[in-house]
């Protein structure tokens, strides 16, 4: 399977939900591909991020690794509809895939949400879209499934662990003190130096990130003397 794969939309929405607020038509931000202009490009790529991009511009980033409890996904018919919630409050995005006709559109749209239930459940919504000029409606809330077992990553093998981890071992692997074999959700392929340049960049973007990292590693080190 290749690291990252992309797919055309014909149309992407952001809704923005602080806790408590219902959804209304016009708190809609939505984006539409139009000919001669750049197009939107959905992708999933190692190690677990999902994006959203229009030209230069990042419209979405959603970290996939663990976010099965708070990341609820629905594929209807040529969309896909996802829930995003933290802390009481969060964003619902749909996503309207392209294609020659209806039905390559559809196809596209499953083949992105087999990609999307490596990391996490998709539910599948046989119900009627809302016309596509419209947000989509209230969507039910997905059926609880388990995920596909995560594809073991070749590599060195320090040591071997099973089950799961204290947050001290961890820390010591992220900083090279003790590497280690992580088990299940941790061992996803590392992703491909083309993949990596993308990711790196959106990062960049934020100005903040540079001393963010310094903060990560501060507290990396913080955990191993405690």
């Amino acid at each position: 399977m290749a690291s990252c794969v992309k797919w055309c939309l014909k149309r992407y929405g952001r809704l923005i939900l602080a806790s408590g607020e219902t959804d209304k038509r016009e708190s809609w931000k939505i984006f539409e591909a139009k000919i001669g202009g750049p197009e939107i490009i959905f992708t999933i790529s190692e190690p677990g991020y999902l994006m959203v991009v229009q030209g230069q511009e990042c419209l979405e980033t959603i970290p996939l690794i663990g976010a099965g409890n708070v990341l609820k996904a629905h594929q209807k018919s040529d969309n896909l509809l996802l829930r995003n919630s933290v802390k009481g409050s969060g964003c619902m995005i749909r996503m309207q895939f392209d294609g020659s006709n209806k039905a390559q559109a559809i196809k596209e749209c499953l083949s992105a949400a087999e990609r999307l239930r490596e990391y996490v459940p998709v539910n599948t919504l046989e119900d009627a879209l809302p016309p596509n000029n419209q947000p989509p409606a209230d969507v039910p809330v997905a059926v609880t499934q388990p995920c596909p077992q995560q594809g073991e990553a070749a590599g060195a093998e320090p040591e071997v662990v099973e089950g799961s981890l204290s947050i001290k071992r961890l820390a010591e692997n992220l900083l090279g003190i003790a590497p280690l074999t992580l088990p299940g959700l941790y061992r996803h392929a590392p992703p491909q130096p083309r993949d990596l340049d993308a990711f790196v960049r959106v990062c960049l973007l934020d100005p903040s990130f540079p001393a963010f990292v310094d903060q990560v590693e501060g507290e990396l080190k913080k955990i191993l003397e405690e």
